[in-house]
């Protein structure tokens, strides 16, 4: 069950992050970035369910907090002039 889970998380959920993430204003590409971190972190999640190890969920947790610093780090490279 898990398995299918993480499956169609990611197929459902990936391929429009990505594409907001490469296209358009700074605003959008913003919004794909949080959106594929949002599900690599709730896919390593469920595929740790899945294979019955929870102490992968350390994996998901550092990527959690390393999508928040990179939010950060984009934000501050790209500036409030970016339209």
């Amino acid at each position: 069950m898990w398995t299918v889970a993480s499956i169609a998380l990611l197929a459902g959920a990936l391929p429009p992050g990505i594409w907001l993430s490469a296209r358009g204003i700074a605003a959008h590409r913003l919004v794909g970035m949080q959106m594929v971190g949002t599900v690599a972190v709730l896919a390593l999640i469920t595929i740790s369910l899945a294979v019955r190890r929870p102490d992968y969920l350390i994996v998901a947790t550092v990527l959690a907090l390393l999508a928040f610093a990179g939010t950060l780090v984009f934000t501050r490279l790209t500036g409030a002039g970016d339209d």
